[in-house]
């Protein structure tokens, strides 16, 4: 029993240190390559798990060889555009200048329910209002409105505002984020000054966020 619970533990740490060497991506913006890598990876992790009289280091050797296969390869697709088409293929224009191409959709094999399923995925709900639609190589949508179709922007209405910058954590869970104050824009002044004026303490705040404005947001602790 305990045998299992320790193979089990240190698969677990090697499978994740393994997926972190490999890139950050989520499930459904995995390569095909990538994908094939992890059910793989997943797959070889189970047999030492279920098997205890095969020694972990087999499973281990194949992992780090896929691990390292596919760094390789990566490596060679950024370095050399053909062979990253040939490992991963290249975006399809399905939608052009509000005209759906038939031909690439039966070469994609997507039929007509696939495309309005993936268009209103993206918040396209009409696609009379789409002017291109790209099907990337990890299967998603990108998809572009017709002008007309495009909610006006603040430079269309001539509406000017100052760049408040990336909001940052200040305090979260009545805890101090000390790396709020490494760019130098926000002090703890600052903080203690907002804080006072809500007549509240580090420890009362369940969440604070500050902009590069210095605009705070304040979420206060439920008692």
């Amino acid at each position: 029993m305990l045998a299992t619970i320790f193979r089990t533990g240190v698969l677990y740490i090697i499978v994740i240190l393994c997926m972190r060497i490999m890139g950050k991506r989520q499930v459904g913006e995995l390569q095909p390559g990538e994908l094939v890598v992890t059910i793989l990876i997943s797959e070889l992790a189970s047999i030492p798990m279920q098997d205890l009289n095969r020694p972990v280091t087999n499973g281990l050797i194949a992992i780090l060889v896929l691990v390292v296969l596919e760094i390789f390869l990566s490596f060679i697709s950024l370095k050399c555009p053909p062979m990253k088409r040939l490992f991963s293929g290249k975006p399809s224009i399905v939608i052009h200048n509000g005209v759906v191409d038939q031909k690439m959709m039966k070469k994609l094999r997507i039929t007509i329910d696939d495309l309005l399923e993936g268009l209103r995925q993206t918040g396209s709900f009409q696609i009379e209002n789409v002017d291109y639609c790209i099907m990337e190589t990890n299967g998603k949508l990108s998809v572009l409105q017709k002008k007309e179709a495009t909610p006006p922007t603040r430079d269309d209405l001539n509406v000017h505002s100052p760049h408040t910058g990336m909001p940052v954590t200040v305090i979260s869970d009545g805890k101090l984020q000390q790396a709020a104050f490494t760019a130098g824009a926000l002090t703890k002044g600052q903080v203690d000054a907002a804080l006072k004026q809500k007549h509240l303490k580090v420890e009362d705040v369940f969440l604070m966020t500050a902009d590069g404005q210095q605009h705070f947001f304040i979420i206060q602790k439920e008692r």
